[in-house]
Formats: C-alpha cells, structure tokens, sequence
C-alpha cells in the first residue's frame, strides 16, 4: 500500500511544482485548506498526495481606501475578517467556520474553492461575486491570474467565477483580490413566527419583495414551527425593522418583535448549515416554493435554515430520509447532500444530478475540466458526474 504524501507549500511557485511533479509522475492531487468541508461532494478517486494551503496564509494587501483586499488561499477567514474591522470593514462571506470532525476555521481559498455561504448572501452575494481578481496553479505548473485589484477591472478570462464552486477540480487557488464593505455596528432584526408552511412562505415572498435593503433575510423551521427573520443595519436600522415587523404582522406571522442584541440568533442560522451526525441536504428551489419544501420537512422529520428571498434552504433529516426528501421536493429542485456519514455517501450520488436529463451540462462541465486539467490531477471525481 502507498505511502500518502502529505505537502505544504509556502510560495506560489513551489505549490506549482508541486502540482507539475504530481502531473508528471502520474499521481494525483487532493487540495485541502483547513478541512472543513472535505466530506463534501463525491468521494473522489483515491488520492497519493494532499496539497496543502494552510502556510500560504499571508494578506498580501489590505487597501482600506479602495474597499480591496487580496489573501492567500490559506488564509483563515476569521483572522481575515478581523483584520478588516480594524479599519471598520468587512469580507461579506459568513459561512461557518468550523465543519464536522475540524476544529480549525475554514480558509478563505476553500470558502471560494466550494462556494460556501451564509445570510449575508442575501444581500452580498456569493464568493463569485466578491472575487475580483485569481491567482491560481495548473496541473501543469502554470500559474495564471485574472481580473485585478480594483472592483471595476474585467479585463482578462473572468477565472475567479469560473475557479468558484469548483471544488478544487480545475487547479489550486493561490491568492484571491476581494471587495470589501463597511461594516456596521448597529444591527436590528425584525421576527415573526409561524405554524403554517403557507403563512411563513407567502410571509418571505412579501419581506422579499419590500424595498427595505435588509441585510439578511433568512427563515428557519423545526417540529412544525418556523420563523422569519429580517436583518437590518445602519442608521436607519431601528426604523427599517420596525417597517418590517408591520409587514409581518400583516403577513399573518405571530409573536413578531425585535432583536437590538441579535448577534446569537444569526450565529445559530450560520452553525445549523452543519450538522454533525445527521444528513445536510442544500436545496435550491424558486422561493415561492418554501411552503412546499418546509411540509418536505415536517414529513421527513427534519428541521431548515436558509435565505428566503434566494430560495436556498439547508435541510438537516435523518440519513435513512434523504431518498424520500428528494422523492418529496418539486422537480427541478436541486437537492445537494452536504454533510453527511460515509455510509450514505457511499450509496447515494451527492450531487442528485439526472445525468440523462442534464448530459448536454455534464459534456460541458467534463470539457473545461479537460481543458484545465487535462492529466486529471486535482481532486478527481469529486464534482458533478464524478469530474
């Protein structure tokens, strides 16, 4: 049996000839950051090296006047983030930062790497849109950049959308160039709560639809209960909230109120994005489809976070439910397994991906992989249709 080789490189260059050596000698390559998704996707062919970025861990800028920042790959977002609040900045990322089985926080490369987010996705965006500028390694030991250090900058082939959600399976990401937003320190949340999947998703579809630039608006749904909640900040934090929970009471919710010290309950809707034992399932659906996907819920026995306006909801069920919950959720819902025990990994396709319905994408996918990684060297059959 051999011998797992385990690498960290310190600079560019030799994460590169890491990557080159590998390709050459016919072995191939798991890219790791703090490893706290590494369950994620398909398990993947057998690796014989792990490429570590943990020491490639510098902010190599910090441009508080132009809102960038540009980060190694190894960079813990944590440390980022408070590195940018000194300035009174922040990067608009809040995934969770620990994952099943790892202690250490996640990096800012494999926050990119698997597209990972939290509620300030509502109104932020994913990592796609707040990289503007890549630097990443090719099987073959090119290191390629694209975009740039300033927000307006497009020239070149856009590689930080494309690298983003990649799952390390086109190269490894060297150094990212972020947009950052000022942070805020007043922060109200508006609540209201639910027993009716009918009455909490038409409540999110009107929120959604209110011009009151919340921060976050997110739902959450446990044994039968739910409730909304509406983030806002700034100086007109207090009044905006206020603006929110009328229209929730109108909307048909209970209990509305307002949450001045509201720091606990976003944590909770960034840590219930994990689950430790059970089975996480990521579901995409359009969001006037909630009331469906909470009954899905209540059927399998499981409980929901999620972003209400965009329709991306985490669902944590038992892992003997995940086929019924799928079997359950409308078509053209994409139902993704997240966390989950290797038993159910093992026996079940991630990704829920009808290779039949979708072979035009899958062809597609399976060539840029061959156009970036023609040796098939990193991270192999981890994505989509075991790219």
């Amino acid at each position: 049996m051999s011998t797992l080789a385990t690498l960290a490189p310190e600079t560019f260059e030799e994460a590169a000839a890491a990557l080159a050596a590998a390709t050459a000698e016919g072995r191939r390559v798991r890219i790791v950051g703090a490893g706290t998704k590494l369950g994620w996707g398909n398990p993947g062919t057998p690796s014989d090296t792990e490429l570590h970025t943990t020491r490639l861990d510098r902010i190599l800028e910090h441009n508080a006047g132009d809102m960038t920042a540009a980060l190694e790959a190894g960079v813990p977002l944590e440390l980022a983030q408070r590195t940018f609040a000194d300035a009174g900045q922040m990067l608009a990322l809040d995934p969770p930062l620990a994952g099943p089985g790892s202690a250490s926080g996640a990096t800012i490369g494999g926050v990119v790497a698997t597209g990972d987010c939290g509620p300030l996705r509502h109104r932020y965006g994913a990592p796609r849109d707040l990289v503007v500028g890549v630097t990443v390694a090719l099987s073959d030991g090119t290191v390629a950049r694209a975009g740039g250090k300033v927000i307006k900058n497009v020239a070149g082939y856009d590689l930080a959308k494309l690298f983003a959600g990649s799952f390390g399976t086109l190269g490894l990401i060297l150094s990212v160039n972020v947009r950052l937003h000022p942070l805020h320190e007043c922060s109200v949340t508006a609540l209201g709560a639910a027993t009716a999947p009918p009455v909490l998703g038409s409540a999110a579809v009107a929120l959604a639809a209110a011009p009151l630039e919340f921060e976050a608006l997110d739902v959450a749904w446990s044994g039968g209960r739910g409730t909304l909640l509406a983030r806002c900040v700034g100086a007109e934090a207090p009044r905006r909230a206020r603006r929110a929970t009328r229209l929730m009471a109108e909307a048909g919710l209970d209990e509305v109120q307002l949450s001045e010290q509201d720091g606990e309950l976003w944590e909770r809707q960034r840590t219930r994005q994990r689950s430790e034992a059970a089975a996480l399932v990521r579901v995409s659906v359009a969001p006037t489809e909630l009331a469906a996907v909470l009954a899905a819920v209540d059927d399998c026995g499981g409980r929901l976070v999620g972003r209400a306006a965009l329709g991306t909801y985490y669902l944590e069920v038992e892992p003997g439910a995940v086929d019924r919950l799928r079997a359950l959720l409308a078509p053209g819902a994409a139902a993704v397994i997240l966390d989950a025990p290797a038993a159910l990994r093992s026996r079940v396709d991630p990704w829920g991906v009808d290779a039949q319905r979708r072979a035009g994408e899958l062809d597609l996918m399976r060539r840029v992989k061959l156009r970036f990684d023609p040796s098939v060297t990193c991270n192999p059959g981890v994505f989509v249709g075991g790219i």
